[in-house]
């Protein structure tokens, strides 16, 4: 009896480092699981929250955005002059004018003056927008100082300067008008 009850309780035991071992459901999304953190510049950067950006009935990506510290509030997000990032990964093959057709709207919709304002640079960032494949992941990273850098999985595509390029690039997820509302209350937490 004796030998039972320590078997089972170091059997509870285990599987109790088991669970506690296993990662978190709210960073794995349709079968895509986010690193918990990135880097932006020496600073690192907190999953906040991840959304599923739907085109129709089809899976177009999954985002994440990521801040140092946790927060639910978009307009503050975009406001303030801190690190922050968003990285795709995308769930199916994707054209370069699909993408910058997307964002262009996404420009229009969401942040029409800081956009005009910001045509050069917004311009040369859609002509390093590359077409993608199912698996691939696309990122923005904002360190204040530095600029936007657009990644193209690992690789830096190109870094964009100041403070109103990245408002007009954050609010495409975040502004009034996202992709969908799902991504924008996903990666808010």
């Amino acid at each position: 009896m004796k030998r039972f009850s320590c078997f089972s309780l170091a059997a509870f035991a285990l599987s109790g480092l088991f669970l506690a071992a296993r990662p978190l459901d709210a960073r794995e999304l349709a079968g895509v699981t986010l690193p918990d953190t990135l880097s932006a510049g020496e600073k690192t950067l907190n999953l906040n929250g991840l959304g599923l950006r739907r085109k129709a009935v089809f899976k177009v990506y999954v985002g994440g955005l990521y801040l140092e510290a946790p927060s639910k509030d978009a307009a503050a997000i975009v406001a303030a002059d801190a690190p922050k990032a968003i990285r795709m990964h995308f769930l199916r093959d994707l054209k370069k004018t699909q993408l910058t057709e997307a964002y262009a709207e996404g420009f229009a919709a969401n942040a029409k003056e800081k956009a005009a304002s910001q045509k050069a640079s917004i311009d040369k960032m859609l002509a390093l927008i590359p077409d993608v494949k199912e698996g691939e992941t696309m990122s923005f990273v904002y360190v204040p100082g530095k600029g936007t850098t657009l990644y193209a999985g690992e690789k830096a595509l190109g870094t964009f300067e100041g403070k109103d390029f990245a408002d007009a690039v954050f609010s495409i997820w975040l502004g009034p008008k996202p992709p969908s509302e799902d991504l924008k209350k996903g990666m808010l937490g």
